[in-house]
């Protein structure tokens, strides 16, 4: 009874969940799908592996697969599969405990922020997608 009001707008916030949860990953997706040479630059710097197929992997991921949560398609699968991107960017990209000072603190704040973001896209997959997606069309 004292939780009606979340009941009766479960799908509402689930929709703006979804918007939230991707609105970093568009943003960024979208620029390094417009700045790819820079894109497999920073990659190289980062030490990721192949930045060239790092760098498309991640627009990939940002952008297209981003797009499709927001939309509701293929929500949980997708959901699971970002979460394990999430998991990977901050490894490989936030590796804080090779730092010190402030570097380390402001790595430390983005890997943990990935850790959180892991955390809602895997709620997404269990809560699924809510009455606004293509999922439920």
């Amino acid at each position: 009874m004292r939780y009606t009001l979340f009941e009766r707008r479960k799908d509402e916030l689930i929709l703006v969940a979804r918007v939230l949860l991707m609105v970093l990953f568009l943003i960024f997706g979208w620029s390094k799908l417009t700045g790819f040479s820079g894109t497999i630059g920073y990659m190289a710097k980062a030490g990721a592996p192949f930045p060239a197929l790092s760098a498309v992997i991640a627009v990939v991921m940002e952008l297209f697969v981003g797009l499709a949560i927001v939309v509701g398609f293929y929500t949980r699968p997708l959901a699971f599969l970002f979460a394990l991107y999430t998991l990977g960017t901050a490894l490989i990209g936030h590796h804080f405990w090779t730092m010190a000072g402030a570097e380390r603190a402001a790595n430390m704040i983005n890997f943990y922020k990935n850790v959180s973001i892991m955390g809602g896209l895997l709620l997404l997959c269990v809560t699924g997608p809510g009455k606004y997606s293509i999922d439920r069309k």
